[in-house]
């Protein structure tokens, strides 16, 4: 039940916008194609994206009044969690927006694995294929006729992890950035903060090389996306917050 329903919503469309745009594409290059279908899957999820960013600005900015009940409330528990979140229903704030982002990407991760660990395209499986998506006569796993996407490439790893660095970097910088002053919590942000900043790439280029290229340059494109993302709201915010 669970594989045949992650096929038909994952695997299998994956797989076939794959194959269809081999087709079109000059040099019939996998590599780009990885490209394209992160960016329309990044269009797809850009609300959702939109939604958690936009949630971590959100409750950055409610930090002060976080803390004023949490010393208003120091004794009792169950009012610390009942008026935190009554103030995140008031600031219409979803704390678990970010987290539901990592789930959604999980599939998708899986789904680019499987088909370059199960069929990495040198050879088009046919029963996999919708009615009307178009065979390609041939298919270059050669990235620009350089890097493979089905093999381990140490470049597009470290480029994933550079990647992943540079978008952790800005969120850091604006949203995420943990609170100088002392306590637990903030100790607790100040080690996420760290291990977001500097492990975080470290982990996503380990997992690059020790899958293929086509898993590196899913990140790459969707670490560029996400910085970009960033900017795009920061800047969004800001107009909003001086036109109010």
């Amino acid at each position: 039940m669970i594989s045949t329903l992650f096929n038909a919503v994952f695997y299998n469309p994956i797989y076939n916008a794959l194959v269809a745009l081999v087709t079109f594409i000059p040099g019939s290059d996998v590599g780009i194609a990885v490209i394209l279908v992160t960016i329309v899957i990044r269009l797809l999820l850009l609300p959702f994206s939109l939604s958690a960013a936009r949630t971590q600005r959100a409750m950055k900015s409610l930090e002060p009044k976080l803390k004023e009940l949490k010393e208003r409330n120091k004794d009792s528990k169950e009012k610390i969690a009942l008026e935190t979140l009554a103030l995140y229903r008031e600031a219409q704030v979803n704390p678990f927006a970010s987290i539901l982002m990592v789930f959604i990407q999980i599939p998708v991760l899986l789904a680019l694995y499987f088909v370059f660990f199960y069929e990495p395209l040198s050879t088009i499986n046919t029963a996999r294929l919708y009615a009307f998506t178009p065979i390609p006569s041939n298919a270059s796993l050669e990235f620009l006729g350089l890097l493979s996407v089905a093999g381990k490439s140490v470049v597009l790893a470290i480029l994933a992890g550079t990647t992943q660095f540079y978008q952790a970097h800005l969120a850091l910088s604006g949203t995420m950035k943990p609170s100088s002053a002392p306590g637990m919590q903030n100790d607790f942000q100040r080690i996420m903060g760290m291990q977001l900043k500097y492990v975080f790439p470290f982990i996503i280029a380990t997992i690059s090389y020790t899958t293929s290229g086509a898993i590196a340059l899913y990140f790459i494109t969707t670490n560029i996306a996400g910085a970009l993302q960033e900017i795009y709201v920061r800047r969004t915010l800001d107009k909003e917050s001086q036109s109010e």
